[in-house]
C-alpha cells in the first residue's frame, strides 16, 4: 500500500499532518494512520475559543478498531472546527488532506514547529525512518 503526503506539510510523531498559514495551523490524520485505525465512526472535538497546549490532549476519535486520543502539536487557541465530519465522518477515511481537515488551531509560537518532521524530509530515507520508528513506538504502546 502507498502513502502520500503533501511536501507543504508537517507531519507529527502521533500521525497527524499539520499545514501551516501564517499563524494558522489546520490540523488532520495522514492516510496512512487513518489505515491503522481503519473506518472512522465518531470525533470527539473541542469547543471553539479554547486554549491549546502542545502536547495536552486534542481531540479523540472512534474507529472500528480503537477509540483514540491525539495531542495538540501547537500551543494556541482552536479558531475552527470541521464541522461536516460530525455527520460524515468517513470524510477523513475518503479525503485526509483536503475534505478531511479536522481543526485550526491560532498558533501561539511558531517555535512549536521545530519538533515536527518536514514531509519533504520524509524522502530522505533518515526522515522517514525516524517518523516510522516514532509511530511504531506508539502503536506498541496502544496495542500493548
Amino acid at each position: 500500500m502507498n502513502f502520500t503526503v503533501s511536501e507543504n506539510l508537517y507531519l507529527s510523531h502521533n500521525g497527524e499532518w499539520i499545514r501551516v498559514d501564517e499563524n494558522l495551523v489546520s490540523i488532520g490524520l495522514t492516510d496512512f494512520r487513518l489505515s491503522w485505525l481503519g473506518e472512522v465512526l465518531f470525533l470527539d472535538l473541542p469547543d471553539i475559543g479554547k486554549l491549546v497546549h502542545k502536547g495536552e490532549s486534542l481531540f479523540s476519535i472512534e474507529s472500528v478498531k480503537f477509540t483514540h486520543d491525539f495531542v495538540s502539536p501547537v500551543s494556541g487557541t482552536l479558531i475552527e472546527v470541521n464541522e461536516s465530519l460530525f455527520t460524515d465522518p468517513g470524510i477523513l477515511n475518503d479525503d485526509p488532506f483536503n475534505g478531511g481537515w479536522i481543526i485550526v488551531v491560532e498558533m501561539n509560537d511558531e517555535k512549536d514547529l521545530a519538533t515536527l518532521v518536514r514531509a519533504s524530509e520524509c524522502r530522505n530515507q533518515n526522515g522517514m525512518d525516524s517518523l516510522v520508528h516514532q509511530l511504531d513506538q506508539e502503536i506498541e504502546v496502544l496495542d500493548a
